[in-house]
């Protein structure tokens, strides 16, 4: 059951890292990574991507 559900948590950051273009469709290295390095790859493209740029949460001083 586990291993079910990493399986489809892999395959919904995969089909999110195509659809944001971080990869191509085509990419075979990708249907390898594991699930650990996919989710590293989708927080990289987050934070990014981030409005507010590499300075995270806007804070009140």
């Amino acid at each position: 059951m586990m291993r079910n559900n990493d399986e489809k948590k892999r395959q919904k950051l995969i089909n999110k890292l195509i659809f944001l273009n971080v990869y191509n469709k085509e990419d075979q290295q990708l249907q390898t990574l594991p699930l650990s390095k996919l989710e590293n790859e989708y927080r990289k493209y987050k934070l990014q991507n981030h409005p507010h740029g590499e300075f995270g949460s806007i804070q009140w001083v």
